[in-house]
């Protein structure tokens, strides 16, 4: 009995551990002061080259997700010295938090400017 509830205790702290999916990453504020002074076209740049950022640092992310839930399927079935390889979430996942927050505040400046840029929901 012990040793099956230490085996779900550490089980359970393994995937605690895990990354976070990048869908699952709170965004960071970022002030719309910041992009007060572009104008429409600017912010349009602007947005278009924090989605390119976003979106690579998301696929990133997502990849650190599957290798750590793989890492944790493999530590808790055969292998547990392959929980080490669990490297949980870390600066992608702050990198990916911080660009939702600037596309937040660059749209929010499109709305304060009335630039009527459109942005796509993914």
């Amino acid at each position: 009995m012990m040793k099956r509830l230490v085996a779900a205790a550490a089980g359970i702290a393994m995937l605690a551990a895990c990354a976070n999916k990048s869908d699952q990453i709170a965004a960071t504020y970022v002030s719309p002061m910041n992009y007060q002074s572009l104008s429409c076209p600017q912010l349009a740049e602007e947005a278009q080259q924090v989605a390119i950022r976003a979106q690579l640092a998301s696929q990133t992310q997502d990849k650190k997700a599957s290798n750590d839930a793989a890492a944790t399927a493999v530590s808790l079935i055969l292998f547990w010295p392959a929980a080490f390889m669990i490297k949980g979430d870390g600066q992608t996942a702050a990198e990916v938090g911080r660009l939702k927050g600037e596309m937040q505040a660059v749209e929010q400046a499109n709305i304060r400017k009335k630039c009527g840029i459109t942005f796509r929901r993914g």
